[in-house]
């Protein structure tokens, strides 16, 4: 069947980045339906020729040495443009007229992609059901909708009652880029098509998991948005509780969308919740130096820019195993990694003099350097009895060709074949709320941790060191950086 998809906000810096230029990359890669049709829609005045250069200019930019003009001139011949404003509901009749006209009266599906600012999502999904186009009668309807979902539990809850007006669950792809990278798949790959690491992925071997999510840029131009939104709605409630999830979940009974988000959403039902005293000593809150000084922050603001969290899953395989979530601004480097951390040998044969083995550890390098460490203890050559750390490394570039793909072509494309496997279902979305919402609450409450400084360019304030070296453990601080043969 052939299909449209519809794009909100356009002329958006999401579209021009990200979109066009996966959708180019899977239309390169002969993925797309021959017959796909692109429309973009926002209030900004262009033709569809004058649409179609601008984006070839930005494509080819982002796109870099896989893009050729004679793919793009065929690309770009079924990229349309129609002027409109979500508030206006006579321009969605107008779409609605323009998209039968293009599809020429055939049965045709269609991808709707809400690229817009968040408090346009529920009007745009109110204009899609009252000018009909949310109707599958004759083709398959669904919405793709960016992150941020809600603010909050409420507002979640609220957003997720007025899409369920226009479109069924099945139809709605709330979407989450972390979950498109390869190395995040390849994690099912990793734990469920190999004998050798699910029957040690339980608290019999595992000390402790760490998530990490480490970005060196400061905010910068973004503290209107960041100032009211801060660390713990910006990466943990989705991107890292996804990690978690995805890092805990029990197989599924085969690799279906529905009982891949089943086992998911057991992961969010097990985890303990926070209560009085977990505030402050389950949690640590910083902020960089200089933060205050950025443009548009308030004077005074205790927004944070780091945390940290130790949660707990209260389940069969996961009692009793601490899981350290944290992310911050301002980092010593750019890097999404997840350690875990198996337990120390039992008993130590080398004798008093050698040094102490270090327990083994797995680490998985979402981001930016993609592969895979195996940490083990070896014997030093030409030596007594004394081992060192030795590493196995898996480089996914190297064995992808150097070009490993956006996360955006993986979602489009699940999107359009109507794969919801990577995508977040509402009760998922309201679960993660459900245990960010408390934390929130505490840290805005008078009774709030402290707030500590930490200076740019390190793994945030020293008193998170403290804090993990207090329960006989450290971070692990390590910039991704994988060694070649």
């Amino acid at each position: 069947m052939a299909y449209t998809i519809v794009i909100f906000g356009a002329s958006g810096d999401l579209t021009s980045r990200k979109l066009i230029p996966a959708l180019y990359s899977l239309f390169k890669k002969d993925k797309l339906d021959q017959l796909v049709r692109i429309v973009g829609v926002s209030r900004s005045p262009f033709g569809h020729d004058e649409y179609r250069l601008a984006l070839r200019e930005t494509t080819k930019k982002f796109a870099g040495k896989l893009f050729d003009e004679a793919s793009w001139d065929a690309f770009s011949e079924n990229i349309y443009y129609q002027p409109g404003d979500i508030k206006q509901s006579a321009d969605f009749d107008a779409l609605a007229g323009f998209l039968s006209e293009i599809e020429e009266g055939q049965p045709a599906g269609r991808v709707y992609y809400l690229s817009t600012m968040p408090q346009l999502y529920e009007e745009a999904i109110v204009q899609l059901g009252g000018a009909g186009l949310a109707d599958d009668s004759d083709g398959f309807r669904r919405v793709i909708i960016e992150k941020p979902f809600g603010t909050d539990l409420a507002t979640a809850q609220a957003l997720n009652e007025s899409i369920h007006k226009v479109f069924r669950e099945d139809q709605i792809y709330r979407i989450d880029h972390y979950l498109g990278k390869e190395t995040v798949q390849n994690i099912f790959a990793l734990r469920f098509a190999n004998s050798i690491f699910e029957p040690l992925w339980n608290r019999n071997y595992v000390d402790h998991v760490q998530i990490t999510v480490a970005e060196e840029v400061v905010i910068g131009r973004r503290a209107g948005y960041y100032d009211s939104a801060g660390i713990l709605r910006d990466m943990f409630q989705n991107h890292i509780l996804q990690l978690m999830m995805i890092t805990a979940m029990e197989p599924p009974a085969r690799y279906d969308a529905a009982l891949v988000r089943d086992e998911k959403v057991k992961v969010l039902h097990s985890v303990r919740k926070m209560t009085g005293a977990d505030f402050a000593s389950n949690t640590v809150r910083g902020q960089y130096h200089g933060y205050l000084q950025e443009e548009g922050v308030p004077p005074g603001s205790q927004t944070e820019t780091y945390a940290a969290l130790k949660l707990y899953c209260d389940n069969w395989r996961w009692k009793g195993v601490p899981f350290y979530l944290r992310s911050g601004k301002a980092m010593s480097c750019r890097t999404t990694q997840i350690v875990i951390q198996f337990r120390q040998v039992p008993h130590i044969l080398f004798g008093e003099k050698t040094r102490t083995p270090v327990g083994n550890r797995l680490v998985i390098q979402v981001q930016p350097a993609e592969g895979i460490q195996l940490h083990f203890e070896a014997k030093v050559p030409e030596s007594e009895m004394k081992t060192r750390t030795s590493t196995l490394d898996f480089d996914f570039n190297e064995t992808s060709g150097g070009t490993m793909p956006d996360a955006y072509q993986r979602l489009l494309l699940d999107a359009i074949l109507g794969d919801a496997s990577l995508f977040a279902r509402s009760d998922e979305v309201e679960l993660a709320w459900g245990i960010i919402d408390p934390i929130l609450a505490a840290w805005r409450s008078p009774a709030a941790p402290q707030l500590f400084p930490y200076e740019p360019g390190f793994w945030g304030p020293s008193e998170a060191n403290g804090w993990m070296g207090d329960q006989k453990r450290e971070w692990f601080d390590v910039c991704p950086v994988l060694t070649k043969s």
